[in-house]
């Protein structure tokens, strides 16, 4: 049987003040296509669909939308909540999305309670069995344990170790006669991240070891990191990345979705990483505005990143955006502020009056000045500022 993996569609991210649903949309119809034309069996949409818990509702009909054509491909359509999306949300709608064939999990379940779901693949007539996590906070680990293993969590309890539990439980029924899939949303402890994921979900408190994923898998379907990557484990355990570069860090990261085959009682092998080219390419540029006015025409209509190689200036900023309109961050290079002042080059670089930077950079920045920095009190400002603004407290 063949399945589709994606993640981390992220519908609904603004990138620097730029709304991206238009994008969202052509990258999510590609997707559609690639199921229809590899006739999957089953996709698999491990995570994140959101951007926020509190989606707005464009983005909220675009991945309905999204969901009911997926399912009129023929396929099985399985989604769970990552730490972007409203756990209790996708819980109340599952009921509802399961008339029209669409399963949904937002929150841990035992398996007879839709913690796994069975289906027969319409093309081998296989019977696959696909045991469901998605986030799991670590205040709410201990309380899914409880639920999931039947058996007491001790609030101690390392998140690694609960998760682990919660696998080996939901993965009991796992049969030699079945296609046997796991699918979670989590940290993986030798994933490498892919440059814009939230932090305060990716530091070493949220990370779960190798050992967790059961050795009779024929595949774990892995949502949170935004970059493509397979890790050493005692099965099949890989992440897709997301479809579109979410953020500048994420310029390099190729942009696929993997078609995946899977069989009773043979080795799984991805058959395809099929590139997702609707996304516009964001990109990194350095030099004087003279310099990157001549090369204006190489950018195409890439989203840039502009880093300034000529010191500050009133209306700077300003002249970037008229001279390069698909600027959407103007910054001075901090190399060029270095070498033009090696006496304060320890200091953090003075940005570009009214450019957009990000509370943990600011965060940062304060630290420095007051030579506190220390990456366990940033890692925990990451997490408050997670919790405020996304009102998960």
């Amino acid at each position: 049987m063949k399945f589709l993996h994606t993640s981390d569609w992220h519908v609904g991210k603004v990138l620097k003040g730029h709304s991206r649903l238009d994008e969202q949309r052509a990258v999510l119809r590609e997707i559609v296509q690639v199921a229809q034309e590899h006739q999957v069996d089953a996709v698999l949409v491990a995570s994140d669909l959101y951007e926020s818990s509190a989606p707005s509702a464009d983005a909220q009909q675009l991945v309905v939308q999204v969901l009911l054509a997926l399912r009129r491909t023929g396929a099985e359509v399985i989604a769970i909540a990552g730490n972007h999306d409203h756990a209790a949300t996708f819980d109340a709608y599952r009921p509802l999305m399961a008339s029209a064939g669409i399963t949904l999990a937002g929150s841990a379940r035992v398996a007879a309670d839709g913690g796994v779901v069975e289906f027969t693949a319409r093309s081998t007539r296989e019977p696959v069995i696909v045991a469901l996590l998605p986030f799991l906070s670590p205040r709410h680990a201990v309380r899914a344990a409880q639920l999931v293993t039947k058996t007491p969590g001790e609030a101690a309890a390392g998140y690694g170790r609960l998760v682990r539990d919660l696998l080996a439980a939901l993965t009991t029924g796992f049969r030699d006669d079945a296609v046997n899939l796991v699918m979670s949303h989590l940290m993986a402890a030798q994933g490498k991240l892919g440059g814009g994921e939230r932090s305060a979900q990716s530091i070493a408190e949220y990370w779960v070891p190798d050992d967790a994923f059961p050795p009779d898998a024929h595949y774990v379907a892995l949502g949170h990191l935004h970059r493509r990557q397979s890790l050493p484990a005692p099965c099949p355990v890989h992440y897709c990345g997301s479809p579109i570069a979410l953020d500048f860090g994420e310029q390099d990261n190729p942009s696929v979705v993997l078609v995946v085959e899977a069989e009773v009682g043979a080795l799984t092998r991805v058959v395809a990483e099929v590139p997702i080219r609707s996304g516009r390419r964001l990109r990194t540029v350095r030099g004087t505005v003279d310099e990157l006015t001549q090369r204006a025409d190489s950018f195409g209509d890439d989203y840039l990143r502009v880093l300034l190689c000529e010191p500050a200036r009133a209306g700077l900023q300003q002249d970037v955006r008229r001279l390069l309109p698909n600027t959407l961050e103007v910054r001075v290079d901090p190399t060029f502020t270095a070498s033009a002042d090696p006496v304060n080059s320890a200091r953090p670089s003075t940005p570009v009056v009214g450019v957009e930077r990000g509370p943990d950079e600011l965060f940062h920045e304060y630290c420095v000045t007051r030579k506190l920095v220390d990456e366990r009190v940033e890692a925990l400002f990451a997490r408050l500022h997670d919790q405020v603004t996304t009102g998960n407290t």
